[in-house]
Protein backbone atom coordinates (compact mmCIF):
# COMPACT_ATOMS: atom_id res chain seq x y z
CA UNK A 1 0.00 0.00 0.00
CA UNK A 2 1.98 3.54 -0.84
CA UNK A 3 1.48 5.78 1.88
CA UNK A 4 0.64 9.54 1.22
CA UNK A 5 2.71 11.78 2.92
CA UNK A 6 0.91 14.60 5.28
CA UNK A 7 0.58 18.33 4.12
CA UNK A 8 1.66 21.39 4.94
CA UNK A 9 -1.26 23.22 6.85
CA UNK A 10 -0.70 26.50 4.66
CA UNK A 11 1.72 27.50 1.95
CA UNK A 12 3.76 29.47 4.12
CA UNK A 13 5.03 26.54 5.54
CA UNK A 14 5.97 24.66 2.33
CA UNK A 15 9.57 24.96 2.80
CA UNK A 16 10.04 25.01 6.23
CA UNK A 17 12.51 22.45 8.34
CA UNK A 18 9.68 21.54 10.19
CA UNK A 19 8.04 20.23 7.36
CA UNK A 20 10.26 18.81 6.38
CA UNK A 21 10.98 16.77 9.41
CA UNK A 22 7.60 15.69 9.32
CA UNK A 23 8.31 14.43 5.79
CA UNK A 24 11.08 12.56 7.38
CA UNK A 25 9.82 11.11 10.31
CA UNK A 26 7.08 9.68 7.97
CA UNK A 27 9.20 8.48 5.58
CA UNK A 28 11.32 6.37 8.22
CA UNK A 29 8.38 4.86 9.46
CA UNK A 30 7.46 3.71 5.87
CA UNK A 31 8.79 0.68 4.26
CA UNK A 32 11.55 1.45 1.48
CA UNK A 33 9.02 0.33 -1.37
CA UNK A 34 6.46 2.76 -0.81
CA UNK A 35 8.12 5.34 -0.18
CA UNK A 36 8.24 6.96 -3.15
CA UNK A 37 5.42 9.64 -2.97
CA UNK A 38 7.25 11.11 0.37
CA UNK A 39 10.20 11.36 -1.76
CA UNK A 40 8.20 13.30 -4.59
CA UNK A 41 6.55 15.16 -2.03
CA UNK A 42 10.16 16.68 -0.60
CA UNK A 43 11.40 16.91 -3.89
CA UNK A 44 8.21 19.25 -4.72
CA UNK A 45 8.34 21.44 -1.26
CA UNK A 46 12.40 21.87 -1.23
CA UNK A 47 14.23 20.49 -4.41
CA UNK A 48 15.25 23.77 -6.83
CA UNK A 49 18.02 24.15 -9.15
CA UNK A 50 20.36 26.49 -7.98
CA UNK A 51 23.81 28.07 -7.84
CA UNK A 52 25.25 27.99 -4.35
CA UNK A 53 27.42 31.18 -3.35
CA UNK A 54 29.77 29.78 -0.11
CA UNK A 55 31.65 32.83 1.18
CA UNK A 56 34.71 32.05 3.75
CA UNK A 57 36.60 34.64 5.83
CA UNK A 58 40.25 33.87 5.78
CA UNK A 59 42.47 33.89 8.73
CA UNK A 60 40.08 32.79 11.83
CA UNK A 61 42.62 31.18 13.79
CA UNK A 62 45.62 33.94 13.10
CA UNK A 63 43.12 36.85 13.99
CA UNK A 64 41.72 35.44 17.10
CA UNK A 65 44.62 34.60 18.09
CA UNK A 66 46.15 38.24 17.78
CA UNK A 67 43.33 40.19 18.45
CA UNK A 68 40.74 37.94 19.86
CA UNK A 69 37.37 36.79 19.24
CA UNK A 70 34.98 39.38 19.57
CA UNK A 71 37.94 41.53 17.03
CA UNK A 72 37.04 38.32 14.55
CA UNK A 73 33.59 38.81 15.19
CA UNK A 74 33.37 42.20 14.70
CA UNK A 75 34.68 42.02 11.02
CA UNK A 76 32.76 38.69 10.13
CA UNK A 77 29.47 41.38 10.55
CA UNK A 78 31.40 44.14 8.51
CA UNK A 79 31.95 41.35 5.35
CA UNK A 80 28.10 40.69 6.22
CA UNK A 81 27.56 44.31 5.18
CA UNK A 82 29.47 43.72 2.25
CA UNK A 83 28.24 40.92 0.76
CA UNK A 84 24.80 40.98 1.43
CA UNK A 85 23.90 43.73 -1.02
CA UNK A 86 26.31 42.25 -3.49
CA UNK A 87 24.61 39.21 -3.57
CA UNK A 88 20.84 41.00 -3.30
CA UNK A 89 22.06 42.90 -5.94
CA UNK A 90 22.54 39.88 -8.28
CA UNK A 91 19.24 38.43 -7.79
CA UNK A 92 20.65 36.02 -4.83
CA UNK A 93 18.84 34.89 -1.35
CA UNK A 94 21.15 34.69 1.80
CA UNK A 95 19.96 31.31 3.08
CA UNK A 96 22.42 31.30 6.27
CA UNK A 97 25.32 32.32 8.05
CA UNK A 98 27.30 30.20 10.11
CA UNK A 99 30.26 31.56 12.29
CA UNK A 100 32.60 33.14 9.01
CA UNK A 101 30.97 31.78 6.55
CA UNK A 102 28.03 33.41 4.10
CA UNK A 103 25.52 30.48 2.17
CA UNK A 104 23.40 32.12 -0.94
CA UNK A 105 21.70 31.03 -3.75
CA UNK A 106 20.78 32.09 -7.05
CA UNK A 107 19.12 31.02 -10.29
CA UNK A 108 22.29 31.15 -12.23
CA UNK A 109 26.29 30.90 -12.08
CA UNK A 110 26.85 34.25 -13.84
CA UNK A 111 24.73 35.62 -11.00
CA UNK A 112 26.60 33.93 -7.97
CA UNK A 113 30.02 34.58 -9.89
CA UNK A 114 29.05 38.36 -10.12
CA UNK A 115 28.04 38.49 -6.73
CA UNK A 116 31.16 37.35 -5.46
CA UNK A 117 33.06 39.76 -7.54
CA UNK A 118 30.89 42.49 -6.22
CA UNK A 119 31.95 41.45 -2.56
CA UNK A 120 35.91 41.43 -3.34
CA UNK A 121 35.20 44.37 -5.24
CA UNK A 122 33.35 46.10 -1.61
CA UNK A 123 35.72 44.47 0.71
CA UNK A 124 38.96 45.66 -1.42
CA UNK A 125 37.45 49.01 -1.49
CA UNK A 126 37.19 48.99 2.35
CA UNK A 127 40.81 47.60 3.08
CA UNK A 128 41.87 50.82 1.72
CA UNK A 129 40.91 52.63 4.80
CA UNK A 130 41.24 49.97 7.21
CA UNK A 131 43.89 49.17 9.46
CA UNK A 132 45.84 46.23 8.14
CA UNK A 133 44.72 44.10 11.45
CA UNK A 134 41.00 44.78 9.83
CA UNK A 135 41.86 43.70 6.44
CA UNK A 136 38.56 41.92 5.05
CA UNK A 137 39.46 38.85 2.76
CA UNK A 138 37.42 36.03 1.81
CA UNK A 139 37.44 32.61 -0.73
CA UNK A 140 34.73 31.74 -2.68
CA UNK A 141 33.49 28.28 -3.83
CA UNK A 142 30.44 27.83 -6.94
CA UNK A 143 28.01 25.11 -7.03
CA UNK A 144 24.84 24.59 -9.59
CA UNK A 145 22.15 21.98 -9.69
CA UNK A 146 19.39 19.99 -7.83
CA UNK A 147 19.63 21.38 -3.87
CA UNK A 148 17.13 20.77 -1.61
CA UNK A 149 16.47 24.57 -0.09
CA UNK A 150 15.08 25.01 3.16
CA UNK A 151 14.06 28.62 3.04
CA UNK A 152 16.60 30.72 5.38
CA UNK A 153 17.51 27.91 7.17
CA UNK A 154 19.93 25.51 4.90
CA UNK A 155 20.97 23.75 1.75
CA UNK A 156 21.90 19.98 0.98
CA UNK A 157 22.79 18.49 -2.12
CA UNK A 158 25.99 17.03 -3.79
CA UNK A 159 26.87 20.94 -5.53
CA UNK A 160 26.03 22.13 -2.13
CA UNK A 161 28.78 19.88 -0.60
CA UNK A 162 31.30 20.67 -3.72
CA UNK A 163 31.04 24.68 -3.37
CA UNK A 164 31.80 23.86 0.72
CA UNK A 165 34.97 22.18 0.23
CA UNK A 166 36.02 24.89 -2.52
CA UNK A 167 35.52 28.15 -0.57
CA UNK A 168 36.31 26.78 2.92
CA UNK A 169 39.05 24.00 2.16
CA UNK A 170 40.68 25.01 -1.11
CA UNK A 171 40.24 28.57 -2.58
CA UNK A 172 42.76 30.80 -1.33
CA UNK A 173 42.25 34.25 -0.37
CA UNK A 174 39.97 36.37 -2.52
CA UNK A 175 39.70 33.10 -4.97
CA UNK A 176 36.64 32.04 -6.49
CA UNK A 177 36.50 27.94 -7.59
CA UNK A 178 34.00 26.97 -9.59
CA UNK A 179 32.51 23.15 -9.62
CA UNK A 180 32.16 21.54 -13.40
CA UNK A 181 28.58 22.08 -13.33
CA UNK A 182 28.85 25.93 -12.09
CA UNK A 183 31.37 26.54 -15.19
CA UNK A 184 29.84 24.75 -17.77
CA UNK A 185 26.92 26.74 -17.21
CA UNK A 186 28.44 30.08 -17.77
CA UNK A 187 27.56 31.86 -20.62
CA UNK A 188 30.54 31.59 -23.25
CA UNK A 189 32.71 34.15 -24.10
CA UNK A 190 32.51 36.33 -20.89
CA UNK A 191 34.65 34.49 -18.34
CA UNK A 192 37.93 32.99 -18.24
CA UNK A 193 38.41 30.16 -16.00
CA UNK A 194 41.61 27.86 -15.48
CA UNK A 195 41.09 24.03 -14.85
CA UNK A 196 42.13 22.83 -11.25
CA UNK A 197 42.47 19.05 -9.90
CA UNK A 198 41.98 18.54 -6.35
CA UNK A 199 41.98 15.65 -4.25
CA UNK A 200 39.55 15.94 -0.67
CA UNK A 201 38.05 13.91 1.91
CA UNK A 202 38.56 10.72 -0.43
CA UNK A 203 36.83 12.03 -4.07
CA UNK A 204 38.31 13.43 -6.77
CA UNK A 205 36.68 17.51 -7.72
CA UNK A 206 37.54 19.21 -10.53
CA UNK A 207 37.17 22.78 -10.47
CA UNK A 208 37.67 25.96 -12.72
CA UNK A 209 39.43 29.14 -10.97
CA UNK A 210 38.10 32.23 -12.36
CA UNK A 211 40.75 34.39 -13.55
CA UNK A 212 39.58 37.69 -15.22
CA UNK A 213 36.43 39.01 -17.49
CA UNK A 214 36.68 39.52 -21.21
CA UNK A 215 34.26 42.55 -20.72
CA UNK A 216 34.34 45.58 -18.53
CA UNK A 217 32.41 44.91 -15.35
CA UNK A 218 30.28 48.43 -14.68
CA UNK A 219 30.63 50.29 -11.64
CA UNK A 220 27.27 51.08 -10.67
CA UNK A 221 25.47 51.47 -7.11
CA UNK A 222 24.15 47.69 -6.52
CA UNK A 223 20.95 49.34 -5.33
CA UNK A 224 20.25 49.99 -9.02
CA UNK A 225 21.08 46.26 -10.28
CA UNK A 226 18.06 44.57 -11.51
CA UNK A 227 18.88 41.46 -12.69
CA UNK A 228 16.64 39.70 -15.16
CA UNK A 229 16.70 36.14 -14.23
CA UNK A 230 14.45 35.15 -10.85
CA UNK A 231 15.11 32.17 -8.28
CA UNK A 232 12.99 29.18 -9.47
CA UNK A 233 10.59 28.21 -6.88
CA UNK A 234 10.10 24.89 -5.09
CA UNK A 235 9.19 22.28 -8.31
Amino acid sequence: MHHTPALPPDAATAHDKGYLRRLLSERNQTPTHDAGAIDAAIEEAFVRNVAILVLDMCGFSRITQSHGIIHFLAMIHQMEQAARPAIEGNGGEVIKQEADNLFAVFATPEQALEAALDTLRALGAMNTVLPPERTLNVSAGIGFGPTLVIAREDLFGPEMNCACKLGEDIAMANEILLTQAAWASLPAGRYVCARTEHQISGMDLQAHRFERCLFERPLRPLALQSPSTSLPAGR
